[in-house]
């Protein structure tokens, strides 16, 4: 690529998007094209062609998607593939269309089977069974995969796919109800110590409440209180956890370096499992996790685990391998990387 090239990143404003984003702006690259939800819908397929054929965009890096945690996913399941598989066929058939050099499609690692082999490497892709709660996404996801593999065997694309593990960092959800681990954590802990410490102004801008009574009936119903914040599950299920902006520079190194032709073995007649893994291969127990954060934060209050809700999945490790050998590596150690997130919290908190 070009300092000029003209890139266009679908989803620029979620988690995944904006750091890639801002990487790309750090490295020199001046000619970014991006689009609102309410401005180019990308499940429509003709306002995509439209876009298409007035940007025509050298490069695509496909970050868009409808994401959720666990009760989204389960609740919303005719929303989750439908909506994915639309941007997806829109997004990469007008890539192919319009000649696009090379194209960055993201997914995500529950494409891996419910009882796949630890750590997972690309290999185990459609070996056995999915976790029902998230099959949907994942079915999507896995077609994106099976398209850009396809495109690029019949018609000589260059589009590559990568599946992040859980990502967190700036720009992440920290919504209580539909947040995801780690941010969930960080902002039940900061509650719990601004309770703990009686900062009661600070509690009602972070949750955007009007009295100290609703700020306590709200925190209820997470388990968060003065003196303690209740976490699901046992504490034992392991999981691994990537900065987004590491997550971002994995991301350009391949655009700016890798092809679809880097991705595979050449002594096999099938070409398969061209995806490739962004993470650590380093996991931590959610136990491990809360108790690291609330060192972060210095909480001074207790971490109570009921046993009585699910621990899903025990390990959920990524085997990083291919990536490694393509010639990236993560740099931001999770420590660090919560600190820096944390950080970035409280200065948005304080706008």
């Amino acid at each position: 690529m070009n300092k000029n090239s003209k890139i266009y990143v679908a989803g620029h404003r979620g988690l995944v998007g904006s750091a890639i984003v801002k990487n790309l702006q750090l490295k020199g690259y001046t000619n970014l094209v991006y689009r609102t939800h309410k401005e180019l819908d990308l499940t429509n397929q003709k306002v995509v062609e439209e876009f298409f054929e007035k940007e025509k965009p050298e490069y695509v890096i496909l970050a868009a998607a409808k994401v959720g945690g666990i009760i989204a996913n389960n609740t919303y399941r005719a929303d989750f593939i439908y909506e994915n598989l639309a941007i997806q066929n829109n997004v990469i058939h007008q890539s192919y269309v319009h000649g696009v050099k090379k194209l960055l499609f993201l997914g995500s690692t529950c494409i891996y089977p419910k009882n796949a082999p630890q750590p997972m490497s690309e290999d185990c892709l459609l070996t056995s069974p999915l976790e029902y709660t998230n099959e949907p996404y994942a079915i999507a996801k896995i077609a994106g995969i099976k398209m850009c593999e396809s495109y690029n065997i019949q018609y000589g694309t260059n589009f590559i796919s990568v599946m992040p593990t859980n990502l967190y960092g700036p720009n992440d959800n920290f919504d209580l109800e539909k947040s995801h681990v780690l941010p969930a954590l960080i902002r039940k802990i900061h509650c719990a110590k601004l309770l703990n410490e009686g900062k009661v102004q600070e509690v009602l801008n972070d949750l955007k409440l009007s009295t100290l009574e609703e700020v306590k009936t709200y925190l209820l119903k997470f388990g968060v209180n003065e003196n303690s914040v209740e976490i699901w599950g046992t504490g034992k299920p392991r999981r691994e956890f990537l900065y987004s902006e590491d997550m971002a520079d994995a991301c350009v190194f391949l655009l700016e370096n890798r092809n679809f032709t880097d991705t595979y073995a050449h002594n096999t007649k099938e070409i398969i499992n061209t995806h490739i893994n962004i993470g650590t291969g380093i996991d931590i127990s959610i136990k491990e996790l809360a108790e690291l954060i609330q060192k972060i934060i210095g909480f001074n209050g207790e971490l109570v685990f009921n046993a009585q809700k699910p621990d899903g999945t025990m390990v959920k490790l990524t085997d990083p391998s291919k990536l490694h050998s393509l010639g990236w590596k993560h740099k931001v150690e999770l420590e660090d990387g919560i600190k820096t997130m944390y950080n970035w919290y409280l200065k948005e908190t304080e706008k």
